[in-house]
């Protein structure tokens, strides 16, 4: 702890956007529906839908976190969209989606191995 004279703060600031993008990023659903943003704008129904096992509370928290955090954007009649630096974080983060993919094809191999 670094003691500033006023109040005690940890570390350094210049962590704290990144940081706060992780938290967020890691918060249930959240890529979940970047990821469904990804080829164009979903109205609410068709959102809810495409997350059919979140409850409709968690999927107006996560949005309203991302329209916070200028990830996505609401507009009439279109519904949610990404924004540009919603895309370009979604474009950051392709490469975990292509090995989570992966993972999960795997570890269905294994799965379907070790019944036999």
């Amino acid at each position: 702890m670094v003691s500033t004279g006023r109040k005690a703060t940890r570390g350094s600031t210049t962590g704290r956007p990144v940081m706060a993008l992780l938290d967020l990023l890691g918060r249930r659903w959240t890529l979940r529906i970047v990821w469904e943003l990804r080829n164009g704008a979903l109205t609410s129904r068709a959102l809810r839908e495409a997350c059919d096992d979140a409850s409709p509370t968690v999927l107006q928290t996560r949005l309203a976190e991302l329209r916070r955090a200028h990830l996505v954007t609401h507009e009439r009649p279109l519904g949610y969209q990404l924004t540009a630096l919603g895309r370009d974080m979604l474009a950051s983060f392709m490469p975990l989606y292509g090995f989570a993919d992966r993972w999960a094809a795997h570890s269905g191999e294994a799965a379907t191995a070790d019944s036999r």
